[in-house]
């Protein structure tokens, strides 16, 4: 299929080819729901931890002897029924949070975002993101020469997507707020869904197309 391809040096527009594959595929609710569910899971970070019995400090000693009494039964002062115990069912460190999707599910979901998302005209491809040097002014223009075709970029979230060896662009628009570059290598769902706009330059393309698609015939 065929799409705009902006060339921003000469402004002008003229057409790009992109593989059906990556950018024709039927939208599914529910398999991107979970792509994106298990890509939360697995990026999530353990921090909450409580201490069990065993893990408070004190209680070595039984507080008085098991019969005799009149008292209930109690081996330390730091069970969970005590104030100042152990914490029952907390949560605890050592929990797997993680999720597993096959290799094809997580490449079908992608495609079909990177589909809605160009069916509903938030992909852009332009010629070029390559600057001279890793400055933030260099990828402000980029954005201001982007605004001539896309009114409200600059209120939006905006991923942009340079070529592998094209690290300069990463550096420079590291400072522009809503903005970020991620390789073509690196596309995933959680992140195409957390922008508005996505923004390809011609090199890019061909290399998502070879990383994504070649691994269906390895």
């Amino acid at each position: 299929m065929k799409s705009k391809l902006y060339n921003l040096t000469e402004n002008k527009e003229s057409d790009i080819a992109v593989n059906d594959a990556l950018f024709s595929v039927d939208w599914n609710n529910d398999l991107v729901h979970q792509a994106l569910v298990t890509q939360e899971a697995n990026s999530r970070q353990k921090i909450a931890h409580t201490k069990g019995t065993g893990e408070v400090r004190g209680g070595g000693r039984k507080p008085w002897r098991q019969k005799g009494t009149g008292r209930a039964r109690a081996g330390t002062i730091r069970s969970a029924i005590w104030k100042g115990g152990g914490t029952t069912f907390g949560p605890r460190i050592e929990k797997e949070y993680g999720k597993k999707l096959n290799r094809k599910m997580k490449k079908k979901a992608l495609f079909a975002v990177l589909s809605k998302k160009l069916e509903e005209k938030e992909i852009n491809f332009i010629n070029s993101l390559k600057i001279e040097s890793g400055k933030t002014k260099e990828a402000k223009n980029i954005m201001d020469n982007l605004a001539k075709y896309i009114e409200d970029i600059k209120e939006k979230k905006v991923l942009f997507v340079p070529s592998s060896e094209n690290r300069q662009f990463a550096l420079a628009a590291r400072n522009i707020e809503n903005a970020r570059a991620i390789r073509p290598e690196s596309l995933n769902v959680r992140d195409l869904l957390s922008a508005k706009y996505v923004i390809f330059d011609k090199e890019s393309i061909k290399e998502a197309e070879n990383h994504f698609l070649k691994q269906d015939h390895e």
